[in-house]
């Protein structure tokens, strides 16, 4: 390897092109496990922007399931997410052209399930004994605010859904008990959003299919968002709640609630969209899940019974869609090295292997800055978080005593979270000799409610 040439910070030539970063990557989510097969949702830049259903069979064969022509996408609560999901020998899916939810059986051409009307389905449960789905729908039939609620869509007749819950300005997350007896779901009403104050509901189906009533309140309200409800092996209910200021796990249990998990850390993220989901189990007693610190996450498992948190050593950073049965984990992970990818992993072997790239661009790490996460005094004496790269390129070096530039990066909504998943526009600029700050301001996500709050009513 040559000697670095000497030049001033910034001007420095860099192997990461403008054109690299504009030829754009798939967008990864909503990874999902069902038996040995592995799906995905794709977003194509080169397809329009086209959202796709993907597969990875037991054979490793990787497949799209859905035709040219469809785009699995829901428009409910605007934001979508949750647009599909695998029940029985099916496939269903939200189509974005129309709204409607169409079935894919055996790779044969997608059949309207719901109407040609004002209509949105999103966050699918499948409710296999009942032959239906259950799921959130959104009607924009009347003017005025749309009406959310939670359905059945019966998948023998075509039909815009029997109503289940009603009453509330919004619905999400409706999960249904193994056994089929019982459904939780969350919601919430103006002015909240659901990670200000989310309830946390769940109620007996009856014979009829419908809920019966009252229904039970489990957690969440006024100050408390409870996220991402999730039924164990066994029919614990658990879930996500910022009671104690950070999103901890919690369960159900002979109606109290108990904490499994007390850390300054958080294993929920806000419900931006739906099917968001940190945490899985492998069994009745010990879950897989994803939890972030100073700006970093982790997946880790947690055995239930003693508490114990063991994380598992991997090299990611960026961590989030959490799936497992037991055997395998499969989620979306990243690091300041890797693109977000679909990866999967033995738990018995700790072995992992990457199903998916959201990219094949490849940039030799030498030239790829890892970020330093730091604490920084801001407005009222207070503490702001973010992530700090430094210039790096293995092809030059600063005069001496000189100091780099530095750029600023911010998340551009509230409630935000900056990932550290390889991110070419910034390494763009440490690798030309610019430092970067990637700000996780207050009003950020990651850091516990408390600094999610600071930006309330403060936001231009």
């Amino acid at each position: 390897m040559s000697k670095p040439q000497v030049r001033p910070y910034g001007s420095w030539t860099s192997p990461i092109t403008a054109a690299q970063i504009a030829s754009g990557a798939v967008g990864l989510s909503e990874v999902r496990l069902d038996g040995d097969t592995v799906y995905w949702l794709e977003m194509r830049p080169s397809e329009g922007g086209r959202s796709v259903v993907v597969r990875r069979r037991p054979d490793g064969a990787v497949e799209d399931c859905i035709p040219q022509g469809f785009n699995a996408r829901t428009r409910v609560h605007e934001y979508g997410g949750g647009s599909y999901v695998t029940a029985g020998e099916a496939l269903y899916f939200s189509n974005f052209s129309d709204q409607r939810v169409y079935r894919v059986r055996g790779g044969g051409t997608p059949e309207p399930l719901t109407p040609a009307e004002k209509l949105r389905y999103a966050d699918f449960v499948g409710d296999v004994r009942r032959k239906r789905l259950i799921c959130v729908r959104e009607d924009h039939t009347d003017e005025g605010e749309p009406k959310n609620t939670i359905v059945g869509l019966d998948v023998e007749t075509d039909g815009p859904g029997r109503v289940l819950a009603a009453g509330r300005d919004f619905y999400a997350a409706p999960r249904l008990s193994p056994d089929g007896r019982f459904l939780a779901w969350m919601e919430w009403s103006h002015p909240h959003m659901p990670w200000d104050a989310a309830e946390l509901r769940m109620a007996p189906i009856g014979t009829d299919g419908s809920l019966e009533h009252p229904t039970i309140h489990v957690a969440g309200g006024d100050r408390e968002s409870v996220v991402q409800p999730l039924w164990s092996p066994d029919g614990i209910l658990h879930f996500a709640s910022d009671r104690d200021n950070w999103w901890n796990l919690y369960r159900f249990v002979d109606g109290r609630v108990e904490a499994l998990t007390d850390l300054e850390a958080e294993f929920a993220t806000p419900p931006w969209v739906f099917g968001m989901q940190n945490y899985a189990f492998a069994s009745p007693t010990r879950i897989v899940c994803s939890f972030t610190r100073r700006g970093t996450w982790t997946l880790a498992t947690l055995d239930t019974e003693t508490r114990r948190l063991v994380p598992i050593d991997l090299p990611y950073s960026d961590i989030s869609s959490v799936q497992s049965d037991g055997t395998q984990t499969v989620f979306l992970a990243g690091s300041p090295c890797e693109p977000l990818s679909v990866i999967r992993l033995d738990l018995g072997t700790g072995r992992f292997e990457v199903l998916r790239r959201s990219t094949m661009l490849a940039i030799d790490p030498v030239y790829l800055s890892t970020p330093e996460a730091i604490e920084f005094p801001t407005a009222g004496g207070r503490t702001a978080h973010g992530l700090f790269y430094t210039p790096k390129n293995p092809d030059f070096v600063a005069p001496e005593g000189e100091r780099p530039p530095a750029g600023r990066d911010d998340p551009r909504r509230p409630t935000s979270m900056t990932t550290t998943a390889l991110r070419l526009n910034i390494q763009y600029y440490t690798s030309r000799g610019i430092a970067v700050l990637d700000v996780n301001y207050g009003g950020s996500t990651g850091y516990g409610r408390a600094y999610r709050e600071r930006l309330n009513s403060q936001w231009v």
